[in-house]
């Protein structure tokens, strides 16, 4: 996928810095745990007692490390932090009274370490540790100066949250924290997903070829991660919980599939700047933060936005790492099993030869929307937490456009949905079956027992 905002990489470093000055300022202003514990004292404050900067940095991070790690196109993005906020919610749920592990729940999770209930923890700790352990796996590949980013971060919370605690308690809590990320790492191997960022366009796959499939429609040949869609979903259900099948293919010019293919021609002679606006701010192509970033980052704004605790956070956060993930999986699943010929494709054999759309079609077939499934996915986690009528803006691409306000997640869901159809490298009825087959992969993840 090419890059849609070149200037992304120019700022990367000037951000990064930034990002990290910023952990000092913060720490310099209040301590990361409300409470700061006399040496020798219990340690086993409740993860609501400790300020959220502690997964919410390490997010950020990763809105770093997806954007400048060769390979983290939007399906990878949404497998690490998926699994880096699993193991945020393992590392902690046994600080977040009337919560529960989700051991036994996922597809192929079995039992998790267990911490020594005699002795005390430091939650803060424990959840820096565990993310500090699983991402330098994650993003094992990512540049030198960005695994000195990881560790800078690891140092700066090890420093803060450890302040009046006991040795006992901070070498207890980093080890416990290292063994959830350890236990997570190694459940991750087994989904299919492990080398998705170093093989993105694997070399022995073999194109199928049949009426209305697929074909390039740029330089590059091979599609993006063609067996993506038979990795391991989370959560059980939704292995077959799959978009609808899409309008029948068929080149009459009566088929309906025609009439969809004439619309989106029709839709773009008359593109308002509004619908333009909303189309580039979703072009979340290699380079920037992805799909799975945007929709990350979105969730992360409202959090700081709310000011909420280090047990909420893990909360949302995990919810919408599984959603995420398993919709990526569907999408992709849908995209090889139709192989669907984008409309440009179809709009040159049979319309217009010389037609191009407002934005070049991606590497991949075209059904389903991945921007609609996994703004849907988003949208069904977000309003479990927030509520339907929850209003909020996005600053995803603070420095490059302006950002967008948004009256519910519901809406958010819908123009994501509508970016595709609008760009011209999507049918609409892409948008709107990926977007209602994202709500049911969400439902399904609030199906889980998270709590006793």
């Amino acid at each position: 996928m090419k890059n849609c905002f070149p200037p992304f990489r120019k700022v990367f470093y000037h951000s990064l810095a930034v990002f990290l000055l910023g952990l000092c300022i913060l720490s310099c202003k209040k301590n990361i745990g409300d409470v700061d514990p006399e040496p020798g004292q219990s340690a086993s404050a409740p993860a609501s007692d400790y300020d959220a900067v502690v997964a919410t940095a390490w997010i950020d991070l990763q809105m770093h490390l997806i954007s400048s790690t060769p390979g983290f196109e939007s399906p990878v993005a949404a497998r690490s932090l998926a699994y880096s906020t699993l193991a945020l919610y393992e590392s902690i749920h046994f600080g977040m009274p009337g919560f529960k592990s989700l051991e036994n729940q996922l597809n192929g999770l079995g039992n998790m370490p267990q911490p020594d209930t005699t002795d005390s923890y430091h939650w803060g700790l424990v959840a820096s540790t565990a993310q500090y352990t699983l991402i330098r796996d994650m993003y094992s590949t990512t540049s030198d100066v960005n695994k000195k980013a990881i560790d800078s971060v690891r140092s700066h919370f090890e420093t803060e949250l450890k302040k009046g605690i006991s040795d006992p308690v901070v070498d207890r809590s980093i080890r416990f924290g290292a063994e959830i990320a350890t236990a997570i790492w190694n459940y991750s191997k087994t989904d299919g997903g492990q080398s998705g960022s170093l093989e993105n366009y694997p070399a022995n796959y073999s194109i199928p070829t049949g009426i209305g499939y697929w074909k390039p429609t740029g330089g590059q040949v091979t599609p993006l991660l063609p067996y993506w869609g038979k990795n391991r979903p989370f959560v059980t259900s939704n292995k077959t919980t799959n978009a609808e099948k899409p309008v029948t293919f068929s080149f009459d010019k009566n088929s309906d599939f025609f009439k969809e293919a004439k619309y989106v021609q029709d839709s773009a002679k008359i593109l308002t700047s509004g619908q333009k606006e909303f189309v580039d701010f979703w072009r979340d192509g290699q380079g920037t933060i992805a799909t799975a970033g945007h929709l990350f980052n979105i969730a992360s704004q409202i959090l700081k936005k709310e000011k909420v605790k280090l047990d909420k956070a893990a909360e949302v956060y995990v919810k919408l790492g599984l959603a995420l993930n398993d919709a990526h999986i569907s999408a992709w699943k849908a995209k090889y099993t139709y192989y669907l010929m984008r409309p440009s494709t179809y709009i040159k054999q049979t319309l217009n030869p010389s037609w191009t759309p407002y934005m070049a079609s991606p590497p991949y077939p075209e059904y389903a929307s991945i921007n609609a499934t996994a703004a849907g996915a988003s949208a069904g986690i977000l309003d479990s937490v927030f509520g339907e009528t929850y209003a909020f803006e996005d600053d995803s691409h603070k420095g490059l456009q302006p950002k967008r306000n948004f009256a519910n997640f519901a809406q958010l869901a819908r123009e994501a949905s509508l970016a595709g159809f609008y760009s011209g490298t999507q049918y609409y009825f892409s948008g709107q079956k990926g977007r209602e087959n994202g709500y049911k992969i969400a439902a399904n993840v609030l199906k889980l027992k998270f709590k006793k």
